[in-house]
Order: structure tokens, then C-alpha cells, then sequence
């Protein structure tokens, strides 16, 4: 009987060949010199900057940050392993998985930094491109090649957009940087409307896939939904269409200022239709012969993924079938933690990075040793990183959950929260970032405490609460459903809430409430807009369907109430 370990070509993941290779150890090699000319005073801290972004080195508050690229969020487990590596090694032996589905180490010596460039490049790993005003790594949805409802696998679009945008001669000094997601399905598990360019994939009328194009979206200082430029974009004009927008903004956006910089600002400024006519005259002007993307390209792109092959076993079902008759906690688990797979006999298990009461985002290097393991022996040796800062196992026999349920409980990695209250999306904030303008970290912590109870957050249903500590947004918040903003009040720490954001097929930016409080005052605000809600809402309805129906008079009086 065939087993789901991985044969010695990692599975689902794009394959490197020796063009890929070399042409990493070549970057490392330039960034290793660039390093010893900063060390030795030859270049200045304003003549480096530059070149380090580039290499996805930022300076924060206290060290330099690594971020490490993850391709559409996909990593082999021997990749992982690698990362565990780096952690131990370089870092305090943890790292922070982020919302665009990489990775970042928060204490590394720029003396180290190409050292841990070329570990990396040799498990076909890099930091290119996860900074500076460029494409950004492309994010995908976390289920890509498993998902029940999927049309098309986007991670093999996902890619080729990848290859085209990697040191794009045009687009290398956009005016600002650009992010790009792609969901296989009608269902927007990508926050495609809120990013620069969004893509969502629908049947279209001759029974092919086609894509709808959202543009302009983003979050920050100005929120914004994105607008669909077309809705039934060819597969073989993508790569075309996609290569106008960027010159059209790469053209008219603005590089005066560095907070109207983004595409969504230059969309506002020129009209949506202005901007649609603009992109449209680019596209035809094109040689679409060089940028079509014929079938042939696509197969060959995909045929560099090496695929699964599920087992057909009766005996699956019912033995799962029994450890939920069981075990009402691992039933739970499985609840909230599952994504319903294209074969019956498997599941995407989401594993929790949100243990009560710590970091979200953030691994040890004991746990990525072992959900490397992990992923070896029941997931085909592959693992996504998610936007909401969790870990994927994308192909899991049902009958396995049981046993490997136990396995993450050894290490706090079992935690049967997804989607709800403690399932929070929360940037570094203050303790890390010299942007931020407060900590974030403490009352994400101290929320995840106060709705620790399981029983409660099964009550409170699905509800996404996402904290960020600057108004750059890297948490999120204006998509939360309850979102916490952090803000400097007359030089103190504090916090705004807003309501009612959402992403998904129905997109919306949530409301500020009022005036800012401190942290403790938060907690207790956020604790008594649940419990309104609970009194409020009608059966079986969840907390933004209850805020839609209601408005928000009731809960910013519950917010703001006098003890």
C-alpha cells in the first residue's frame, strides 16, 4: 500500500533547476560584498539601505530583521527545517510567520546575514523581493492544489507570475511597493480586493477558466476596496493585461510623496474608467504575441510540481468516524481546524500558530522541527504558510488526524481555534518596529486570555479580530471584524477600535467607534461588544452579520459604558 511520505521529489513545490541556482548563489555572493563594504565604513548606512531591502534586511529597533521569501506560502519540509536551522543558529531560536506568507527573524548581526543567505539558497530559498518598491511575494490561497471548490490550482499562476516579476527591468523602482494575490476559486480566500492587484478565478462562458481583476486595493492610511478592471480576463492574456497595469502605474504614479505613492491613490486620483481606458490602450498597444500565455507554458510550469497521489482506502472514514465518537476535544479540533479536500478521504488541517496567551506568528525552532516531521509523514512532506500567520498541512488521510492531533499537543501546536476570537492577526508593534506607535503583542495576549475558555469561543462563533500597532496596517485591522488600531495619545499608548471590516466575497472596511482608550480599557471595551453581541444577535448568527443588522449605535455604547 502506498504511504503519504514524500519520495525524494519534494511534492507540490515548484522544482529549482541549476539556472535557479546558480543564479542565487551569484546574489549572495554580491550581498556578501556589499555587507563588507558597510562593515569596513566604505559605504554609509544611507548608501546601504538600498541594497539590503533588496535583500529583505531591514534595520528595526533593536537588530536587523530578516524576511525570508515564501513563494505563495508553499515550503517543503526539509525547507522548514532549514528555517528551524537559521532560528537556532542566527536568531533567538523562533521566528514570525507574517500575513504575506513569510517569514521574519527579528535579532540577526548584519555580519551574519550572508551566511544565512547562502544557507538558505541551498534549500532553494531567498529574501528577494520582500522589500523595497518592487512586486512583492505573491500570496495564494493556503488549500492551492487541494481545495474542494477550486477551478484551477493558482499556484501554478502563482509562479509564473513569480518568474515574470523577479528583477523586472521596468518594475525593479516602482513608485511604491506592489502586492499581488491569486485565489484558485470563486471564493476570495486571499483578501483579493484588498491588495494592489487581485485575482479571483470563475467558469467562464466557453466552460474555461477566466479571471476577475481587481485592482487598487489596499489597506493603511487609506483603506480601500479594489475595482474590478475586467471580469473575464483570458488565461492567456494575463501575464499581458497584468504587465499594463503596472506600466500605466509605473507611468502616472506619483513619486513626491511618499503616503500617495501607492496604485490605489493613482486609481482614485485618474477615475476608475480613466484608469480602465489607460490600462486598455497599454494592453493594445502590446506585442501580445511575446507575453501570451499559451497552454504549453502553463503545462510546463506545472509540470515542474510534483503532484500527490491519493489513496482510495474504505476504512478511512470510519475510523475517523470513531476517534470523534471519542475524544469530543479532538472533535472539536477537527471542527474548526479541517478545509474540506477534493478527495474524500483527505482534509487541509490548519495548524494554530495562536496558542493562548502567546505571539501570533510566532514558531520555535523545536516546532518547526516538528511540523517538518509532521509533513513528512502525513502531508506528502509539504506545508503552506497562511496570510492569517498559520501553518497548512494541505493533504492529510482523515484517519490520520488522530495521531497527529496528539503529536502537536507535545508542543503547544494544538490549539482548535481557527476563525475564532483567539485566531488574532497581529503585526510585531512596538516591541520590534520603529514605525509602530504602540504594543501590540501584550493586548493581543491579554484578549487571547480573557476568551480563553473553548466552550466560549464555540459560543461566540466566527469572529476575526486582527490588531495592528501603527496605522500602516500590517495587522490588518480595517479587515477585522473587530479591529484594534494602536495610536499615540498625547505621548502615551493607545488604542481605537473599529467594526465591520471583512474580507472575502463580500469586502468591507471597518468604522472606527470612537475615541481611543488605553490597553486595559480595551480589553474591557472589545469584552463588552462580544457580550452585546451574544445578547443581540439572532440564532446561528455570526458576529458581522449581527453589526450589519444592527449598526453600530449598540456596541459603541457597550464600548464606551460607565463601569
Amino acid at each position: 500500500m502506498m504511504t503519504s511520505r514524500c519520495s525524494s521529489a519534494p511534492i507540490g513545490l515548484y522544482v529549482y533547476d541549476d539556472v535557479d541556482r546558480n543564479f542565487l548563489k551569484q546574489r549572495v555572493e554580491q550581498f556578501r560584498n556589499q555587507v563588507q563594504r558597510r562593515l569596513s565604513g566604505e559605504l554609509s548606512e544611507e548608501e546601504f539601505k538600498p541594497l539590503r531591502l533588496m535583500n529583505g534586511l531591514y534595520l528595526q529597533l533593536h537588530a536587523y530583521m530578516l524576511r525570508v521569501a515564501i513563494p505563495y506560502g508553499v515550503l517543503s519540509a526539509q525547507q522548514m527545517r532549514t528555517l528551524a536551522f537559521v532560528a537556532r543558529k542566527y536568531d533567538r531560536s523562533y521566528g514570525h510567520f507574517t500575513t504575506r506568507q513569510n517569514i521574519q527573524f527579528n535579532w540577526i548581526k548584519l555580519e551574519d546575514a550572508p551566511d544565512i543567505l547562502a544557507v538558505l539558497a541551498k534549500a532553494d530559498m531567498h529574501a528577494i523581493q520582500t522589500s523595497g518598491n518592487c512586486i512583492r511575494n505573491i500570496t495564494s490561497d493556503p488549500f492551492a492544489g487541494a481545495a474542494q471548490d477550486e477551478i484551477i490550482d493558482p499556484r501554478i499562476h502563482a509562479e509564473i507570475l513569480r518568474q515574470w516579476s523577479t528583477l523586472h527591468p521596468e518594475f525593479t523602482f516602482l513608485p511604491r511597493k506592489f502586492k499581488i494575490a491569486i485565489s484558485g476559486s470563486t471564493q476570495d480566500r486571499v483578501a483579493a480586493r484588498f491588495h494592489d492587484i487581485g485575482l479571483l478565478v470563475r467558469v467562464g462562458e466557453n466552460g474555461r477558466a477566466v479571471f476577475e481583476v481587481y485592482v487598487g486595493g489596499g489597506l493603511g492610511r487609506t483603506p480601500t476596496i479594489g475595482t474590478c478592471l475586467i471580469a473575464d480576463l483570458p488565461e492567456e492574456d494575463l501575464i499581458a493585461y497584468l504587465e499594463a497595469i503596472l506600466r500605466v502605474y509605473n507611468e502616472y504614479g506619483r513619486r513626491d510623496n511618499i503616503y500617495k505613492a501607492r496604485i490605489k491613490i493613482l486609481l482614485q486620483a485618474l477615475g476608475a474608467e480613466e484608469f480602465r481606458n489607460k490600462v486598455a490602450a497599454e494592453f493594445a498597444s502590446m506585442d501580445r504575441t511575446r507575453y501570451r500565455l499559451s497552454p504549453e507554458i502553463v503545462d510546463a510550469i506545472r509540470a515542474r510540481f510534483h503532484e500527490p497521489l491519493f489513496e482510495d482506502n474504505p476504512c478511512v472514514q470510519e475510523k475517523l468516524s470513531q476517534h470523534l465518537e471519542e475524544n469530543a476535544e479532538f472533535a472539536s479540533w477537527v471542527q474548526t481546524n479541517t478545509h474540506p479536500h477534493k478527495h474524500p478521504n483527505y482534509c487541509s488541517l490548519t495548524i494554530s500558530c495562536k496558542p493562548i496567551g502567546g505571539v501570533p506568528g510566532d514558531v520555535t525552532s523545536a516546532q518547526m522541527d516538528l511540523l517538518a516531521d509532521l509533513a513528512e509523514r502525513y502531508s506528502f512532506g509539504e506545508l503552506r504558510v497562511t496570510h492569517l500567520q498559520n501553518i497548512v498541512l494541505g493533504h492529510v488521510r482523515q484517519d490520520h488526524l488522530f495521531t497527529l492531533w496528539k503529536a502537536l499537543q507535545e508542543h503547544r501546536l494544538e490549539t482548535s481555534n481557527i476563525g475564532l476570537v483567539t485566531d488574532t492577526v497581529t503585526c510585531p508593534g512596538l516591541d520590534y518596529c520603529s514605525l509602530a506607535n504602540a504594543r501590540s503583542i501584550p493586548i493581543t495576549q491579554k484578549l487571547s486570555q480573557r476568551f480563553a475558555d473553548p466552550e466560549l469561543q464555540r459560543k461566540i462563533g466566527p469572529l476575526r479580530l486582527n490588531i495592528s500597532g501603527c496605522i500602516n496596517a500590517c495587522g490588518h485591522h480595517h479587515v477585522g471584524h473587530i479591529g484594534i488600531l494602536g495610536v499615540d495619545k498625547h505621548g502615551t499608548e493607545a488604542f481605537q477600535i473599529t467594526l465591520g471590516g471583512n474580507t472575502g466575497n463580500q469586502s468591507s472596511i471597518g468604522q472606527i467607534l470612537g475615541s481611543a482608550m488605553s490597553e486595559d480599557e480595551t480589553v474591557e471595551a472589545i469584552t463588552r461588544i462580544i457580550e452585546t453581541y451574544l445578547v443581540q444577535r439572532h440564532l446561528d448568527e455570526s458576529f458581522i452579520e449581527t453589526y450589519r443588522r444592527l449598526g453600530t449605535t449598540p456596541f459603541k455604547e457597550a464600548a464606551y459604558a460607565v463601569a
